[in-house]
């Protein structure tokens, strides 16, 4: 069965080989150099509150640090702590960072209007809204910048009033419909099989399609442990939304500065789906980080940290 690019991420190792061959490989990516420090993988210290939506969902947030806002929304089957080495950096840069999860994931609930793209952009809103920002810089990787697309296509009141940049990661508007595929796709990232390869004693190598050239076993272990602790439903969920979304009408209109990031090795949200996210959304610039692949926030912190900074 041919899988959908999101798929591909978390199968893209199943063939790897015999078990001896992938025990010396495992051992190469622990031993690699890792950019994210151990401290810097914890969720950052800071007060924690719950935002309830006008649907029901509660959103588990953390604020930490001081100065200007950054506010970070994580990606599919994700949830804070995948911010965490790049909120580090920011906090010691003299910045204050609003994480949250995604209805869903991590503590936050479902709420009563389910997993919809236009559900997206109104729980950041909310959260902007409880935590009152104002001229934050609103980054998003993977699904959480089809969040702030979301945001800006069907609340452009609250950017205006609330955002001064926009940094995309790792993201995409439209193009990840692989037709009749999607449902086989959801059921199988909703289903049981899955779950139990992940599980395994090498289940982490089954999401090596997630990252680029330079492999650690961190990120790994990571991205793994955070898809499978995410409930099924939720997973297939989301992922039948992301599938059927069209925002290009909408981001057509943003008019703050945007920054686009994506890795060159990107095989989840490619350099093409990048490229067109710059040609669509006004004056937005494209940075490309050659050699990596879709984990940004883990495979290169620093750079995707700088962006943020230099967003505004």
């Amino acid at each position: 069965m041919r899988r959908t690019p999101l798929i591909a991420g978390v199968l893209g190792a199943g063939a790897i080989g015999a078990s001896l061959a992938l025990r010396r490989v495992d051992a190469r990516w622990s031993g690699a150099d890792d950019p994210c420090a151990p401290a810097d993988r914890a969720l950052p210290g800071g007060d924690s509150s719950v935002v309830t939506t006008d649907d029901g969902a509660e959103l588990a947030v953390t604020v930490a640090g001081s100065g200007p806002t950054v506010v970070l929304a994580h990606g599919w089957t994700n949830g804070r702590e995948i911010w965490a080495p790049v909120a580090h950096r920011l906090i010691r840069g003299g910045r204050t960072v609003v994480l949250y999860d995604q209805r869903g994931h991590g503590s936050s609930t479902v709420g009563d209007d389910g997993f919809t793209v236009p559900r997206l952009g109104g729980d950041l809103a909310a959260v902007l809204e409880a935590i009152d920002v104002r001229d934050a810089i609103l980054g998003g990787h993977s699904m959480g910048g089809m969040t702030i697309q979301s945001l800006t296509t069907h609340h452009p009141e609250v950017v205006a009033e609330r955002a001064k940049a926009l940094v995309l990661v790792s993201t995409a508007a439209s193009g990840l419909s692989q037709g009749r595929r999607d449902a086989r796709a959801a059921k199988l990232v909703g289903g049981v099989g899955v779950e139990r390869a992940l599980r395994s004693r090498f289940g982490h190598a089954l999401v090596r399609g997630t990252v680029g050239a330079a492999v650690h076993r961190n990120h790994l272990v990571l991205t793994r442990d955070l898809f499978v602790a995410c409930p099924p439903a939720t997973r297939s969920g989301w992922l039948t939304a992301m599938q059927t979304m069209d925002l290009r009408e909408g981001i057509v209109r943003i008019g703050i500065p945007t920054t686009i990031v994506v890795g060159s090795a990107d095989r989840l949200t490619p350099p093409d789906r990048a490229a067109e996210l710059a040609d669509t959304i006004p004056g937005a610039e494209l940075v490309t980080l050659d050699g990596y692949g879709h984990m940004l926030p883990l495979e290169a912190p620093d750079e995707v940290a700088t962006a943020l900074a230099k967003a505004g």
